[in-house]
């Protein structure tokens, strides 16, 4: 399982990770899945967790503990997650080799296969 995050991605999360508070800094990371929904199909997910599910793959990039859901993980190999910081555009952003399209909010995708009706960009 591949994730990989940029320089800009890694130190993000990793100050998102120094002031949350959790009950187990030992497992405390992110956790990356994806959802149907969004405009195209499929919508990316990420939140910090100290509590990962137990079928998620486990990631370790530098400081940053990454749980994929083992679910969503065929979706997010290679996925690369970046940071951007910007005025007209602002967060982390996902480039998918697996999408075949993604929306014009870039916060969904769909690929070959995807079976999921979209919903219109809010």
């Amino acid at each position: 399982m591949t994730v990989t995050l940029t320089e800009k991605a890694q130190s993000r999360l990793q100050s998102f990770l120094q002031t949350s508070k959790t009950t187990n800094p030992a497992s405390k990371g992110i956790r990356v899945w994806v959802n149907n929904g969004g405009c195209s199909g499929y919508e990316y997910q990420m939140e910090v967790t100290n509590s990962p599910q137990p079928e998620d793959l486990v990631v370790q990039q530098g400081q940053v503990v990454i749980y994929v859901d083992a679910k969503s993980a065929p979706l997010l190999e290679g996925v690369i997650i970046d940071f951007v910081d910007g005025v007209m555009e602002g967060g982390f952003k996902f480039t998918n080799p697996n999408a075949s399209d993604t929306c014009g909010c870039g916060k969904s995708f769909k690929t070959g296969n995807c079976s999921s009706n979209g919903v219109p960009c809010s």
